[in-house]
């Protein structure tokens, strides 16, 4: 076995630093979260405990903890499903050029370069004048799509691109209709991308502060609570929520790797089903 170059350890040095620089922040945050009960905001930890875990689950001086984490679970729900639908949508318009479908384009992808917190100034300001209420479940929800829907048409516009028409021909030429052909022939094949966008969605709605900040209203989202909380909590209890919020982000992205990982396999049995004559 040859020696690697020097070359590749420099270059493995220097990816290590990055992930230290990445996930470094989330790890010190996590190990003080296990601050005995005495412990504060730093170094060197006064004891291993799960006080501020627990604390975090009896009534709350600091704000509205639990009431936040349900706001942005449910609007990063409505986020989700509105933007895989609309970037279904899109992503099958697009696929036939029509009259201003580039300037539509670029005024999708214009949305991304704005400043957020502009977005988050004219969304409030629009619904005011209107005589709307600013409301997380209102003008938040539309604030947040500006951010998430972007996303969700570029990785369907990319999808489409590469998306073989040979398969709904084939469809038609069964006496499929157009729905059936695109429930039964397009939705399937492209199931991985639609979890991709899903996933998007629901974690930029759920982590997003800055497009919400000035579209809530008088309720918190999650971010907001965490926001408003470093300026008068003082205790670990702080880091203890942090932890808990990072670790229910891991699970909702392993729960859909998990279920692309079964749609996958359902689609090579289905296959290996088919070429058996099954």
């Amino acid at each position: 076995m040859e020696p690697r170059p020097r070359s590749f350890y420099i270059l493995a040095a220097i990816f290590g630093l990055f992930l230290l620089f990445l996930y470094g922040p989330t790890i010190t945050i996590a190990i003080l979260s296990f601050q005995g009960p005495t412990g504060g905001l730093t170094f060197p930890m006064r004891g291993v405990s799960l006080h501020w875990f627990r604390d975090l689950f009896q009534q709350q001086a600091v704000g509205d903890i639990w009431g936040a984490f349900g706001r942005s679970t449910a609007l990063g729900l409505m986020v989700m499903v509105t933007t895989v639908v609309v970037s279904v949508m899109g992503g099958l318009a697009f696929r036939k050029k029509f009259a201003g479908s580039g300037v539509l384009f670029q005024l999708v992808v214009a949305s991304l370069v704005i400043p957020s917190i502009l977005v988050s100034l004219g969304v409030g300001l629009i619904f005011s004048q209107a005589g709307l209420p600013v409301h997380w479940a209102s003008s938040g929800f539309g604030a947040q799509l500006t951010w998430t829907l972007p996303f969700g048409l570029l990785i369907m516009f990319a999808v489409f691109n590469r998306f073989n028409p040979a398969y709904e021909e084939a469809a038609r030429d069964q006496g499929a209709t157009a729905w059936q052909t695109i429930r039964h022939v397009v939705l399937p094949i492209i199931a991985p991308s639609l979890i991709g966008v899903a996933l998007f969605g629901f974690t930029l709605s759920y982590d997003e502060f800055a497009r919400t900040l000035l579209t809530a209203g008088s309720h918190n989202t999650l971010p907001l609570e965490i926001y408003g909380m470093t300026t008068n909590v003082t205790t670990p209890v702080i880091f203890a929520l942090g932890t808990l919020t990072t670790a229910f982000s891991l699970v909702v992205i392993a729960v859909f790797l998990v279920t692309v990982w079964v749609l996958g396999r359902r689609r090579a049995k289905a296959g290996s089903d088919a070429g058996r004559g099954v």
